[in-house]
């Protein structure tokens, strides 16, 4: 078995959803040289798809996002009403975070760039067949932000949180699907005010912990930090250390969220 496969006995079956036929081939190639992996099928328009994803019955279809110039928004909408069981991972050249936040609302499992390494498909392929999501960490704190907020407007007792909760049953499952289609709904926060408990952590910290913070929040890593504040990456860890430590807080996640949320960095849009 090849290192980072699944088990012997478990096979993933993928659909391959893609116009371009050289890609489709390079993707079946990657995807049938793992021993716990095979391609069962392959679908170039999306009047297809949505019959053959009937026909080879697959675990996983992997679904590019700009499928038919524009069209893979649209063929994963097709696809979710028709087989709502699917589990959808969309492949994506387009930095349209826009576009890639409309996908995990509509129903993806996740959403893979095809700038990053072969090995990054094939984890999220295996980790969207058991079910997880599979997402980098902006668009995860995005829609965490948005399920924070939908909590918040429900224990508010606000209106809007009727209006929105209405539009199901109750007795639907709340699941991130229907979640996230209640919260695409809502309001973007507006310059967050920290509670008075935070406000006394975050005004311990130094002007370089903040722009650390920010950067953080940009999605750099120690090394690109470093690089910008003209510093070592040392330095940058011992300032990772004392924040963490001043909001106590775990890791960078942690704090990317924290920030977004108590107006410590921008949001990207």
């Amino acid at each position: 078995m090849k290192p980072g496969s699944g088990t012997v006995n478990q096979v993933i079956r993928v659909l391959l959803v893609n116009d371009q036929a050289i890609v489709r081939e390079g993707l079946r190639l990657l995807i049938e040289n793992q021993s716990d992996l095979v391609v069962v099928a392959e679908a170039a328009t999306v009047p297809e798809t949505v019959n053959i994803a009937k026909q080879s019955q697959p675990d996983v279809v992997l679904l590019d996002l700009e499928f038919g110039g524009n069209q893979g928004i649209a063929c994963l909408s097709e696809l979710l009403s028709a087989l709502a069981h699917l589990r959808i991972l969309m492949l994506t050249g387009s930095s349209n975070f826009d576009l890639h936040y409309d996908a995990i609302y509509k129903g993806a499992y996740g959403l893979v760039r095809k700038l990053d390494a072969s090995d990054v498909l094939l984890r999220a392929i295996r980790k969207v067949h058991t079910g997880e999501a599979w997402l980098d960490s902006s668009l995860t704190t995005r829609l965490l932000l948005d399920l924070w907020r939908f909590r918040d407007l429900r224990n508010s007792n606000d209106p809007a949180f009727d209006g929105l909760h209405n539009g199901f049953a109750s007795d639907h499952p709340l699941t991130m699907n229907t979640m996230t289609a209640m919260t695409a709904q809502l309001p973007r926060p507006q310059s967050p005010q920290p509670p008075i408990e935070e406000a006394l952590k975050i005004a311990q910290l130094t002007d370089r912990e903040r722009q650390v913070i920010s950067l953080v929040g940009e999605g750099l890593r120690n090394q690109q930090i470093a690089d910008r504040l003209f510093i070592s990456v040392i330095t940058v860890r011992h300032h990772l250390t004392s924040i963490f430590s001043k909001l106590d807080i775990e890791d960078r996640f942690e704090l990317a969220f924290y920030a977004y949320r108590h107006g410590l960095a921008q949001l990207p849009l």
